[in-house]
């Protein structure tokens, strides 16, 4: 599949789940943990549309300009730019631990429902694990 077509299905998806986040925010979906349901679609729909929406304007504005779009290319393959990228994922990466594991413990120290900390632990857990994971990786092939 061409990678426009990818581009309008996320943007049909991401229309098709902020229409069912409203309806079922609409007619009061749930109880429980599913009355966060709504709030979710709505944002992964939104997500889905701005991302596929983007691609597409930014297609639409390189298209009739072959030269800007191979300076783009260049620019976005270029090792400097790739290395300065890369450094700015780590440091973003080292602060989210920090945020993370004081947001943990104030959820904690706020006696916040034990269902939402578990889940933050978890993602917190994951994120780190796949930092270890792809670190051995890593070692492993250089």
């Amino acid at each position: 599949m061409k990678k426009n077509a990818w581009n309008v299905l996320f943007v049909l998806l991401g229309l098709l789940a902020v229409a069912a986040g409203l309806w079922l925010l609409r007619a009061g979906a749930g109880f429980g943990a599913a009355r966060a349901l709504p709030y979710v679609c709505i944002g992964v729909g939104c997500g889905l549309f701005g991302q596929g929406a983007g691609e597409l304007l930014a297609a639409r504005a390189v298209r009739g300009d072959p030269a800007l779009q191979r300076r783009l290319e260049v620019e976005r393959a270029d090792e400097r730019n790739r290395a300065i990228s890369d450094r700015a994922k780590g440091r973003a990466f080292d602060r989210m631990t920090f945020v993370y594991s004081a947001l943990m413990l104030t959820f904690a120290l706020m006696k916040v429902e034990l269902a939402a900390v578990l889940l933050l632990v978890a993602a917190y857990l994951f994120v780190e694990f796949s930092a270890v994971y792809d670190r051995c990786k890593l070692e492993k092939e250089m």
